[in-house]
């Protein structure tokens, strides 16, 4: 069930250009974190609920525990390589991430 890198499709997969990332930015302020990682670390139960999330949100925000600021731009890489997402923002605790599903719901432009 865990889409890694090399399970992206190349017709859904595009690396975000910076007026994507800020649109998405934009989107997800008003959002509260879905998904909170305790000081367990990725289990196999945070990775599956970030899985369903993104399905069902494309977009999320995941709070991550109280490590140092190399430690959460791990995890956070470590969850989007787990998930298939991209990495949105890494602001303090708090980690977005997008991942465009089936049938998009967030229209992002074209890259230029």
């Amino acid at each position: 069930m865990m889409r890694g890198p090399d399970s992206r499709s190349s017709s859904l997969y595009m690396p975000l250009n910076p007026r994507q990332r800020q649109h998405l930015k934009a989107l997800a302020h008003k959002r509260k974190p879905v998904i909170i990682v305790g000081a367990g670390g990725l289990s196999e139960a945070v990775l599956k609920e970030t899985e369903l999330s993104l399905a069902h949100h494309e977009l999320l925000k995941i709070r991550l525990p109280a490590a140092g600021p190399e430690g959460r731009k791990t995890l956070m890489e470590g969850i989007c390589a787990a998930t298939g997402a991209e990495p949105v923002q890494l602001l303090g605790r708090v980690a977005t991430i997008y991942r465009p599903g089936k049938k998009p719901r967030i229209v992002l432009s074209a890259p230029k």
